[in-house]
């Protein structure tokens, strides 16, 4: 469907270039334009900037469990970033996780979902990369993996087992007929550019994603694997930790602002929508939003939708906190969320049917109590607003007390969690942070 546009808009460029010539100048800044949006779309800045940092200049540490990834230099400086990648070189690395080197790329850079992004967004990308991008000569800093992963050549027999050839995966995607042409532009962005899988989506022991599209089956999108304490909640049409209850004005709200009245944007979605979806346009978040819609719910989703339950709110008024955590609740977190769990949307997010609280890991819950979380300020939503931790006030039993009183209260019915949930993900933490156990003061 692109290519026929992109054919009409030559024609009609032919017939009008004998009256208004057309400047070359004037194309290449478009090429440029069409580039930058492309990098808002495929999220660049979130990996490759340091906050306060030069845009694109590399240097944001990834901890994972094999060790410690820092993204590179990624502006045209010709020595330490990208400066003297030809065109054909910069696609290989993108969608086929080849270096100008020739080692291969940790699977932490999302190739195998660029490889379904259209030749024309790869150019327009490398051309903004080259003249919209200001050079940084920031040094390389090596990474901190541990050996033998900190050898790159086994990485080759990973891409030949799971990585996907980019020619293939884009004849499969213009093959795919869909029924509205939005959803088809949705399907793009989520499984392209956006690479929404790479964290959305389970990965395997040996670290590839099982799904990369939603042809591949219910997997996809259906919730990822923890790390550094978040977990990424599914994307899916489960009623009580997906997307069933979300409208597509809800979905486009949160990728706009952060915040909707269902719940609000924390851990690596905050760096998302504010490099990426918060500057795209309407019509391209509410592809996204059309497309999430069309995907059913996994098969082991718990029966029966999420409905309010006022037994706790009940109790809470009449001063009865004798249920686990529920007088840390009162104390700590009732004066944002309410008693009631209905919290002050858009402000100070509800915990009564969150999908987070419910998610059957409860590592995200965690580690927000733990750590706090700033609901940053978007185009749309210029006001911030930020929960404090309590990593230093509570101690393990008392953030899994406090935890688990959310997690059971008001119909949302999900498991209790203990301490020694709480000091698993208390480790992921800065070492700022105090020591678990802690004096009740």
């Amino acid at each position: 469907m692109k290519r026929n546009i992109a054919r009409c808009l030559l024609a009609v460029a032919g017939l009008v270039a004998p009256i208004l010539p057309a400047s070359g100048a004037r194309a290449q800044d478009d090429v440029v334009a069409r580039g930058e949006y492309v990098a808002i779309a495929s999220d660049c800045g979130a990996c490759h900037t340091v906050p306060g940092g030069a845009p694109f200049a590399g240097g944001l540490a990834f901890h994972l469990p094999t060790g410690t990834l820092y993204a590179p230099n990624i502006t045209p400086d010709p020595k330490a970033g990208i400066g003297q990648y030809s065109e054909a070189e910069f696609a290989r690395a993108l969608q086929k996780g080849i270096r100008r080197d020739g080692s291969s790329l940790y699977p932490a850079m999302p190739y195998p979902s660029y490889a379904r992004m259209t030749d024309e967004d790869m150019h327009a990308l490398y051309v903004y990369f080259m003249r919209g991008v200001k050079p940084v000569a920031t040094p390389i800093v090596q990474d901190g993996m541990t050996w033998p992963l900190s050898m790159r050549w086994p990485l080759t027999i990973w891409r030949w087992l799971f990585a996907p050839d980019p020619q293939a995966v884009r004849q499969a995607m213009a093959a795919r007929q869909f029924p509205d042409p939005l959803v088809a532009r949705g399907s793009y962005l989520v499984e392209g550019p956006g690479h929404c899988g790479a964290c959305h989506t389970p990965r395997a022991i040996t670290m590839q994603e099982k799904a990369l599209t939603a042809q591949d089956g219910p997997l996809y999108l259906s919730g990822g694997d923890a790390v550094d304490g978040w977990r990424p909640v599914s994307l899916r049409g489960e009623d009580r930790t997906g997307l069933g209850r979300w409208s597509e004005q809800d979905i486009t709200r949160f990728l706009a602002t952060g915040r909707m009245p269902l719940g609000a944007a924390f851990g690596g979605m905050t760096d998302a929508i504010g490099h990426g979806t918060q500057h795209m346009s309407d019509e391209d978040r509410l592809a996204i939003a059309r497309y999430l819609k069309t995907l059913s719910p996994t098969a082991h989703t718990v029966a029966g939708g999420w409905t309010y339950d006022p037994a706790a709110s009940q109790a809470l008024h009449a001063g009865d906190v004798s249920a686990r955590g529920a007088r840390l609740y009162v104390d700590s977190c009732a004066a944002c969320h309410r008693t009631d769990g209905h919290g002050y949307p858009t402000t100070f997010p509800p915990l009564a049917g969150n999908p987070v609280v419910m998610d059957p890991v409860p590592d995200s819950l965690i580690r927000i109590v733990l750590e706090g979380n700033t609901l940053r300020a978007t185009r749309q939503a210029p006001s911030a607003f930020v929960m404090p931790g309590f990593a230093a006030r509570m101690d393990d039993g008392a953030v899994a007390d406090t935890v688990t009183f959310i997690r059971a209260a008001w119909g949302n019915g999900a498991p209790g969690v203990t301490a020694a949930d709480v000091g698993r993900v208390r480790r992921t933490l800065s070492p700022a942070h105090p020591p678990a156990s802690l004096p009740m003061n």
